[in-house]
């Protein structure tokens, strides 16, 4: 399976985990959408030229949340990271949707300020203080984002909220939040090297842009 991808970016970094969890090895392919012959070969593959990408066989899937869905019910041993009953996927799926939506909305229109250095409005703050008072809310009424045990919410949403270093955005108000992040780390294979190459890339990706 051919993967394409930057690892600095969250969504990007959600398949590669859940690819972690299910046993999957990925053929990473690390992908510069700026760079003009990069931009155009992914092309080839999804007309929009955006990454992730996931090349199975064939097969193309593009965007973060219909790659990791696809990845569990092709080769998960069982439902368990996205469950086939209604209700309960219906909260995984509403999850997929506060992030995309809200949280992950919120972070990444400050974070592109920031880059350009400028300064989010207390407006801007605010909305992302609340978005995050919600996942609070979310892994305080059950150990998990959605369910009683780990889905694949939990892995996409640990990529924007591990993004919120960008900012050094501090959790110590939220004791749910940062107890949430410890479960569902110690629960996918070598995350400790991950998250150290992760933090590399974005370490660089930063200087580069100064």
């Amino acid at each position: 399976m051919d993967y394409y991808y930057s690892l600095v970016s969250p969504p990007c970094q959600s398949a590669i985990l859940v690819a972690k969890k299910l046993g999957i090895t990925l053929n990473l392919k690390k992908t510069n959408v700026h760079d003009p012959v990069e931009r155009d070969a992914l092309t080839k593959l999804n007309p929009q030229h955006t990454i992730p990408t996931l090349v199975d066989n064939g097969h193309v899937v593009w965007e973060s949340y219909a790659i990791v869905t696809y990845l569990v019910d092709a080769y998960g041993k069982d439902d368990t990271l996205y469950p086939k009953d209604p209700k309960v996927r219906s909260v995984v799926n509403q999850r997929l949707f506060f992030d995309i939506g809200t949280l992950y909305k919120q972070l990444i229109e400050i974070i592109h300020l920031v880059f350009k250095k400028e300064q989010p409005s207390d407006e801007q703050m605010e909305k992302l203080k609340k978005a995050v008072d919600l996942l609070e809310h979310f892994v305080t009424e059950r150990a998990y984002a959605a369910a009683d045990h780990l889905t694949v919410a939990d892995i996409c949403l640990l990529g924007t909220v591990t993004a919120l270093n960008w900012l050094k955005y501090d959790l110590a108000p939220f004791p749910h939040v940062r107890a949430w992040i410890e479960r569902v780390t110690a629960e996918i294979p070598d995350y400790a090297d991950f998250r150290k190459d992760a933090e590399q890339a974005i370490k660089e990706y930063i200087a580069n842009r100064k």
